[in-house]
């Protein structure tokens, strides 16, 4: 049985090898992009803060936004930090994911967000191999090979487990180790045998909620799991026309926030920011699992109606989410993302380790035939 999954670990790694190496290595460097970015641009993401200084009200800071950007942009939402050193984040209609930082405490502007091009291209590399969909959920070329090469990763991990397995208490200490002093042959031996174990269990996270962004069926199989269903309602007659309607809604009056943010203040005692819109408000809550409470208000009064506990929010919304945080290793801080950049890293190294032994082997049978 071992000679089979020999075979089904080397001959599904030797095709697919290269591409592995670099969805990996691609991975590896994401994983801390937001802290790179935060760090590149400290002025972006925290002000000085001084003992004493209260916070604008959004009115105002919606005021003085406008009075610093042009007429053209309609603002959309204002996210308001729970740290006292914390920045403002104003999104528009028309920019992108791009958001303007603006000083709580004065309604400075500060600049907008940045995405550096490395990133950028990191990410098409590691999603669709630089050949991105035309738009949200089409297929390409490169996204069907990065999904069919994330698939056939699982199988080589599963079999590359199956390998491993050792039959004696000597031969686990020998492949649970990384020898440098018997030669380079038995160092990239050890490396891809020792190594790889450690990081299969992260790899295999990582593939396998990859996937729910490669194909529909494995979506929809994955999210079935935990009984939630990804069909989405269809939207009535009478809905859509309400949603005609509020197309041409009157001109928001933002001093109702004001209001909205005062009583949810009182309501929570810490959060990580108040994200502010024309319909609702969302209290994000501290950790790394992106969990809100959403709050709808009266649009004339501010008054809260009602609050939708993060707990009570269905399944089927809560998914992404999870998926998203366990694939990038958000979920448990930068303990899990140093260890999520080590399994990338080492899952990129795994391949060339492979094709260094494969050749090696090869090179080693076809001299004994010479003989």
């Amino acid at each position: 049985m071992n000679k089979v999954f020999r075979k089904i670990h080397l001959w599904l790694s030797v095709p697919v090898g290269l591409i592995i190496t670099v969805i990996c290595l691609t991975g590896a460097a994401l994983v801390f992009e937001r802290d790179i970015t935060e760090s590149l641009d400290p002025e972006l993401y925290k002000v000085t803060y001084t003992e004493g200084n209260a916070p604008l009200p959004p009115s105002e800071l919606v005021a003085a936004i406008r009075r610093q950007v042009p007429d053209s942009l309609e603002l959309l939402s204002l996210q308001l930090p729970g740290e006292r050193d914390g920045v403002c984040m104003a999104t528009f209609k028309g920019t992108g994911k791009r958001s303007l930082s603006v000083n709580p405490y004065t309604g400075e502007v500060n600049g907008w967000t940045k995405s550096y091009p490395f990133f950028q291209t990191m990410r098409k590399l590691h999603r669709w191999l630089m050949d991105p969909p035309a738009y949200k959920g089409a297929k390409s070329a490169g996204k069907v090979i990065v999904g069919v090469t994330t698939l056939v990763m699982v199988v080589i991990l599963v079999s590359g487990v199956a390998i491993w397995v050792p039959r004696t208490r000597k031969a686990l200490k020998n492949r649970l180790l990384v020898s440098c002093t018997k030669g380079w042959r038995r160092f990239w031996y050890d490396s891809h045998v020792s190594l790889g174990i450690y990081a299969t269990l992260f790899l295999l996270v990582m593939a396998l909620t990859g996937l729910t962004w490669s194909f529909q069926w494995y979506r929809t199989a994955a999210y079935g799991l935990f009984g939630v269903s990804t069909a989405r309602p269809a939207m009535s007659a009478p809905q859509q026309r309400g949603k005609e309607k509020q197309d041409k809604k009157p001109e928001f009056d933002y001093a109702v926030w004001d209001a909205v943010v005062s009583e949810l203040q009182v309501r929570y005692s810490s959060y990580a920011s108040i994200s502010l819109t024309a319909g609702k408000a969302q209290v994000n809550k501290p950790g790394n699992m992106r969990s809100s409470d959403t709050a709808a208000f009266d649009a004339r009064t501010g008054e809260i109606t009602s609050v939708t506990a993060y707990d009570d929010i269905p399944r089927a919304q809560k998914m992404k989410g999870w998926f998203y945080a366990f694939h990038t290793g958000s979920w448990g801080g930068m303990t899990t993302k140093a260890l999520y950049f080590l399994a990338a890293f080492i899952g990129g190294i795994l391949p060339l380790s492979g094709y260094y032994l494969w050749l090696k082997k090869k090179r080693r049978s076809s001299r004994k035939k010479e003989l």
